[in-house]
């Protein structure tokens, strides 16, 4: 299965420094056996579309529970995969946190997704306090469960421990394979053998120097990359890394 990329901006760069990154990007890029997409504030989609290297996917980071009308400030899953987008992040822990999002609206989000064709990233994982009870397991399952409630097979979990994004601390590669080996039989037991194709990701400060070693898990299968990914220099260290 080819390891997949997602490189989350957050709340960064404007359309000319999102134009800037590709550029760059696609002056320096030797393409290797990850995908690369990049997640990025609706309001750079079409200067990515316009810009981005061939071969390199790009994405909303939030989606709309709602196909259309008065919702004003959001945005559809139509309005993405019209742009060129072909993933959208879901149930993202900021979203969680700063947004209440329940797993019940993480999977209304997902399901709008699939029905526009785009593909769901659906987040979840544990905070420190969780892990700490030893809880970490039941907790991102039951979390896994809820989010993907009428989601079909078509679609993308990024575990990410919440201790560990934009803190510099990082989940051992281990910790990162105990999770994805139990989130690997809970879609096994939800899509039967469709679950083999679906990729488990590992967030959570993410680096050139540690991408390897946590890819290199038998049920890993790529990354979902914030303060890396901002920079291209990192991009290119963490593509060169999974060559190896």
């Amino acid at each position: 299965m080819q390891n997949l990329l997602a490189l989350n901006w957050k709340m960064n760069k404007t359309p000319t420094e999102a134009r800037a990154w590709a550029q760059e990007l696609a002056g320096k890029l030797v393409p290797g056996p990850a995908e690369l997409a990049v997640m990025a504030p609706a309001i750079t989609l079409s200067t990515l579309a316009a810009n981005l290297p061939a071969g390199v996917a790009f994405g909303g980071q939030d989606v709309s529970a709602h196909e259309s009308g008065a919702y004003t400030g959001e945005i559809s899953a139509a309005m993405l995969k019209d742009v060129g987008a072909t993933y959208v992040v879901v149930g993202h822990s900021e979203r969680r946190e700063y947004h209440g999002e329940t797993d019940a609206a993480v999977a209304a989000k997902a399901r709008q997704a699939q029905l526009s064709g785009l593909v769901p990233i659906v987040c979840v994982g544990e905070g420190l306090a969780v892990r700490e009870r030893g809880e970490h397991v039941a907790h991102t399952l039951a979390q896994l469960d809820g989010s993907l409630a009428g989601v079909g097979p078509d679609v993308v979990i990024a575990y990410e421990p919440v201790w560990a994004i934009g803190t510099g601390k990082t989940a051992t590669a281990d910790d990162a394979e105990e999770l994805a080996a139990a989130i690997r039989e809970a879609l096994t037991t939800r899509y039967g053998s469709d679950a083999d194709d679906i990729r488990v990701l590992y967030g959570g400060s993410v680096k050139p120097d540690n991408i390897a070693s946590i890819c290199a898990q038998p049920n890993v299968n790529g990354a979902l990359v914030g303060g890396a990914s901002l920079k291209v220099p990192d991009v290119l260290g963490m593509n060169d890394a999974l060559k190896e």
